[in-house]
């Protein structure tokens, strides 16, 4: 069995964004544990191919209803702390990005499209802005759900083509559970977000990937288990599960499991390696705030069908769409279905094998 550790280095020099403006392995055992089996959220997925219908563009998946060409993307901001778990919605996620943000702790930015959160609903916990989201979300052009943040950070979100419906604007379509503790206990109705897009904001998203077709093979070397260590607080752990055809997720050891019964079991992994710097802007809890860069290029491992390819990203815009090339400068073609995206400071010595 093959074994990939990432190395502190980087390949091409990413381009720095600053706050004034948004910019134009020895391998690891893995965590786990036994988890509850239910059916998975979307359509099975037979070698990896569309069926039938027009795709989706955040999966790829066929989407007979339509819904997907007549509504926006909906990205929420979501606590990852370990008080705010099981979290409310992150299993139905066409797309999630983990960002570092501060005291070593992630978070995640959950972007809905096809499929909405179920019983209740909800996605949650919502948690504030950062000041990287402008220039991952602004490809999306839809509608940002959040819950406050730094004045500076919330104007660069505001400056950008999206549409804030945060819980100031958007009052009506959140709610608070009483049984957690703040601030872990806010959440939003994707639902009730739908029909408050204005504009260019009603239209939907772009590609963000491109997806292999039936009998494509995927993949350099076998990697079936993949450990993310950002921090001594937080580390992310993926198994392949040939059965599913998904990557079952642990956290710190325990199965990361939502409020309805599900693991979060994604189709794809993307681990985006980047440079981060620490800011003088200090969160709440006393923490200074860091900020990964996503506009440049870099290292990228973007695993599928328990595979592995080893090759670059590349943004040169914040409204452009990242893209994953292999080492001949070709398309990385993923499998479809659900996708997460691992923003991992250059260094991470991240594992796959």
């Amino acid at each position: 069995m093959l074994c990939f550790t990432h190395a502190m280095r980087i390949r091409t020099a990413a381009v720095v964004v600053g706050l004034v403006a948004l910019a134009g392995s020895a391998c690891s055992s893995g965590g786990g544990g036994a988890a509850k089996t239910v059916s998975p959220p979307y359509p099975s997925i037979t070698a990896g191919a569309v069926k039938s219908g027009p795709p989706a563009p955040l999966t790829g998946l066929p989407d007979d209803s339509g819904v997907t060409a007549s509504r926006p993307s909906i990205a929420v901001k979501i606590d990852n702390a370990p008080e705010a778990r099981p979290q409310s919605g992150l299993e139905v996620a066409d797309v999630v990005y983990e960002e570092v943000v501060e005291g070593g702790v992630t978070r995640f930015i959950a972007v809905f499209h096809s499929t909405a959160p179920n019983d209740p609903g909800l996605a949650g916990p919502v948690r504030s802005v950062r000041p990287m989201d402008p220039n991952v979300l602004s490809a999306y052009h839809g509608l940002v759900a959040y819950s406050g943040g730094i004045p500076a950070f919330v104007a660069l979100l505001r400056k950008a083509p999206v549409q804030d419906v945060d819980v100031d604007i958007a009052t009506d379509a959140y709610t608070w559970d009483h049984s957690r503790a703040a601030p872990h206990n806010e959440y939003v109705s994707p639902e009730k977000l739908w029909p408050k897009a204005k504009g260019d904001n009603r239209e939907p998203p772009k590609a963000m990937f491109e997806y292999r077709s039936a009998g494509d093979p995927f993949g350099d070397a076998d990697a079936p288990h993949v450990v993310i260590p950002y921090s001594p607080r937080q580390t992310s752990i993926y198994d392949w599960d040939a059965a599913s055809g998904t990557w079952k997720r642990t956290s710190n050891g325990t199965p990361h499991m939502t409020t309805s019964g599900v693991q979060i079991a994604p189709q794809n992994l993307v681990v985006q390696f980047v440079p981060m710097h620490t800011l003088d802007y200090v969160d709440q809890s006393g923490t200074k705030v860091v900020e990964s860069t996503v506009i440049g290029s870099g290292d990228a491992w973007i695993l599928s069908a328990g595979r592995i390819t080893r090759g670059h990203w590349s943004k040169n815009s914040a409204s452009a769409p990242t893209k994953y090339t292999n080492s001949a400068g070709q398309p990385i073609k993923l499998t479809p279905g659900r996708t997460w995206v691992h923003f991992a400071p250059v260094g991470t010595p991240v594992t796959a094998g």
